[in-house]
């Protein structure tokens, strides 16, 4: 190739194709779900236009860089982890990153560990961190992005979200326009910036309609299926209970759908819920959540391209990137049971 030559992108090889982009990065990558006639033509068009993956391309004058991002979740996989996790990888495919996922520990200079490993930045899933990490991790040089934070970010973190106050408004103002007046929130740790701009934009709802919020009915918890589950039984104990119930993720929804079930209630007959992230599970659910869909796998894609910008040094102006929710109405959702 001549030192001047216009490289051959996977944009070329996708337009050439008929095909995304993210299509031809799986085949690059010798990923398996392309079909085989798409795959083939593919081949043959990076054959064709000599096309290098970023890891063969180098000379003397222009040596390789390919970053490494740390990626670090706490707790279990579940599905708003893994469906993340997703448009982090893809995104790092497109780009010529790579990714190590790795379960926060925070042992003693974890930091600098990660820095000898050659990781370039950190992108945290789930994570808490507190000054110290945060100290630590400035004193490696590793910048930090932080997905959904659970608490207000400082001032040197990054984070990607979504826009959770107006899930919540949106949420509530569905169940209100169905005709319930009794609706609680059964939400995550009440501390947690995502649960409180959620319970925010409920109560904003709620306050422009004239409805009601006794105390009782506002219920904070983990983002758990438990949390569900047993936070539903109490607000069914109430002796006004609600008529619907406004979950803080889908983990949360199905746990109260499960409660009502378990008290002989049907869902949405007696009791409509709604959740919040429209993971994988919502469309599992029995019967199917309606939900505020989180662009999940955009988040993560957000955060990664975040973070290849800071470990290659650029100034990122906004340390906060948020992503608009959008209700997704499935048949968990009903008009109230009329009272005898």
């Amino acid at each position: 190739m001549r030192p001047n030559a216009r490289r051959t992108t996977l944009a070329d090889i996708a337009r050439a194709a008929g095909v995304s982009v993210a299509t031809v990065s799986k085949v690059v990558n010798g990923r398996g779900d392309v079909a085989p006639h798409t795959r083939t033509r593919v081949q043959e068009l990076l054959h064709q236009h000599q096309y290098l993956a970023p890891v063969f391309r180098h000379s003397e004058a222009e040596p390789v860089d390919i970053p490494t991002i740390e990626v670090q979740f706490q707790g279990g996989l579940r599905s708003y982890v893994a469906e993340t996790l997703e448009g982090i990888i893809d995104s790092a495919a497109e780009l010529g990153a790579t990714v190590v996922v790795s379960k926060a520990t925070h042992a003693p200079h974890w930091a600098r560990d990660l820095v000898a490993a050659g990781r370039r930045a950190v992108i945290a899933v789930t994570s808490v961190y507190t000054a110290a990490h945060l100290n630590e991790l400035a004193r490696s040089g590793l910048p930090l992005v932080v997905l959904d934070p659970l608490h207000l970010p400082d001032s040197r973190v990054h984070s990607v979200g979504a826009t959770n106050f107006a899930g919540g408004l949106t949420a509530t103002r569905h169940l209100l326009s169905l005709g319930h007046r009794r609706i609680a929130y059964l939400g995550g740790p009440s501390m947690a910036v995502c649960n409180q701009a959620r319970m925010h934009g409920y109560r904003a709802a709620m306050e422009a309609e004239g409805a009601k919020v006794p105390e009782s009915y506002v219920r904070p918890g983990e983002f758990t299926y438990a949390t569900g589950l047993h936070g539903a039984a109490g607000l069914l104990d109430l002796p006004e209970p609600p008529t619907a119930v406004f979950a803080g993720n889908d983990d949360i929804a199905v746990g109260v759908i499960e409660a009502a079930r378990a008290r002989g209630m049907r869902v949405p007959e007696d009791l409509s819920v709604v959740g919040f992230d429209d993971t994988s599970l919502a469309e599992m659910a029995s019967p199917p959540l309606t939900t505020v869909r989180q662009p999940l796998r955009e988040m993560g894609g957000a955060a990664l391209r975040t973070a290849l910008r800071l470990a290659n040094g650029e100034t990122i102006e906004s340390h906060h990137i948020e992503l608009a929710t959008a209700l997704v109405v499935r048949t968990s959702t009903a008009p109230p049971r009329e009272e005898p």
